[in-house]
């Protein structure tokens, strides 16, 4: 067992970790006040059935000796039969414990699914979105890793480069994040009330804790303290930093204004497309990356309007659209004699493999929850707000905050406006 390595592939998941909750507080700075606990929940459970079922048999499927074809990993290791403590992974004198390895994959098992939750807020039953991930990761994402990472997978066979994710992640995620919102349909008032992010200072606190532990995401996936982490963990700051301002430069051409919403949404972008790419691109491969991204997605999230599909906070411009960049760029600009017309090729072939599989899969899923319990909230959870309706709970308490003894305020809108007084009794409007 190599020391260094184990060391640093144990703090890498341990960054990556962090990106779950990081996540969750981006997501739900970007909902509505009525919505923003159900939002921190659905990235939260995903920490608690994913890792229930890497152990039962998620890791198995995905990393497990190929069943043939190079689909899907055996049941060898279901329960983790067969791992102890001391089983290593990898070659000597770099080999670290089989444990520690799992640890790490699990991380990125745990915040794939998270991901989709941003496509379909303010509009999911709770329990119907738990059963779905736990569907969707059996199906979905345990075969798409094995397919990618697994020296036996058909992708990984055939030289499809994705260091880090932008498959078996992003791409993955976005194209689930599609499908789930068309079996959902829009949102209520989609297009007609204002649906703006009720804390943005949350959304940049969230982006702030994605890019912190997107180092261990990227540079972790190297599996080893030395030179090729080394330029991970540089190439992504340096595509993360371009692609802020890249979205940022479109964002002020485009609507005028530098925001902050912007900012951390660029962010976002550039880490998605970096994280395929980084490995194989030198620094300016990671400027041009980064800009392309930043751009593109900027304009990519405008699509759903235009298109009339309601993904809501943007996973699909983001994640699908910048999974798909990253993947194909690498067969623009990897350096070391990798890049090239065939390596495009098989790039493409990644990127639309999984992003129809994905697609296809998840649409099933989600149309068979739809029929059988039901995937959407009701029409009066969701106006009411899906916080209250599921989990009883609410984001914020401004009633015992300045508020007048007398207040005959309902707590119903009393959340989402912030008001204090007390209301005359013939005026019935409440904002909700």
């Amino acid at each position: 067992m190599n020391g260094a390595n184990t060391t640093f592939v144990l703090i890498s998941a341990a960054l990556v970790m962090l990106m779950t909750p990081g996540l969750a507080f981006f997501y739900g700075g970007m909902v509505r006040v009525k919505s923003a606990l159900n939002m921190l929940m659905m990235s939260f459970i995903s920490l608690g059935v994913i890792s229930l079922l890497w152990v039962l048999f998620g890791y198995s499927l995905a990393f497990g000796d190929d069943i043939g074809g190079g689909l899907l990993g055996n049941l060898d290791h279901i329960g983790f039969k067969g791992i102890e403590p001391t089983s290593l992974w990898g070659d000597k004198p770099a080999a670290i414990p089989v444990l520690a390895f799992a640890f790490f994959q699990l991380m990125f098992a745990v915040l794939t699914p998270a991901l989709i939750s941003g496509a379909v807020a303010d509009r999911v039953k709770f329990g119907a979105w738990t059963l779905f991930i736990t569907l969707w990761a059996t199906i979905v994402y345990f075969p798409v890793a094995h397919w990618v990472w697994q020296a036996e997978g058909w992708l990984f066979k055939k030289d499809v480069i994705d260091f880090a994710g932008g498959t078996a992640v992003h791409i993955n995620a976005g194209a689930a994040g599609l499908a789930v919102a068309l079996v959902l349909g829009k949102r209520i008032g989609f297009k007609k009330d204002p649906m703006r992010p009720h804390n943005l200072p949350l959304v940049m606190l969230g982006s702030g804790l994605l890019w912190f532990g997107w180092f261990g995401f990227n540079a972790g996936s190297a599996l080893a303290a030395n030179a090729t982490a080394a330029n991970m963990a540089f190439n992504t700051q340096i595509a993360t930093g371009v692609a802020m301002l890249g979205w940022l430069a479109y964002e002020r051409v485009r609507h005028g204004a530098f925001t902050t919403l912007g900012a951390a949404s660029g962010a976002v972008a550039g880490l998605v497309a970096i994280t395929p790419s980084g490995a194989a691109v030198n620094a300016w491969g990671a400027i041009v990356i980064g800009l392309v991204a930043g751009v593109v997605c900027s304009w990519a999230v405008s699509l759903k309007y235009k298109l009339g599909f309601d993904d809501s906070l943007d996973v699909v411009g983001v994640h699908l659209v910048g999974g798909v960049l990253g993947t194909l760029l690498v067969g623009v600009l990897a350096t070391g004699g990798v890049g090239g017309a065939a390596q495009l090729g098989r790039q493409a072939l990644g990127a639309f493999t999984v992003l129809i599989y994905s697609f296809a899969v998840s649409w099933i899923l989600a149309k068979l929850i739809d029929v059988t319990i039901g995937l959407r909230a009701s029409e009066d959870d969701e106006i009411g707000g899906v916080d209250q309706a599921y989990h009883a709970e609410t984001a914020y308490d401004f009633s015992a905050v300045g508020a007048s003894p007398r207040s005959t305020v309902p707590a119903t809108g009393q959340a989402a406006t912030g008001a204090t007084a007390p209301q005359k009794p013939h005026n019935k409007k409440v904002d909700a």
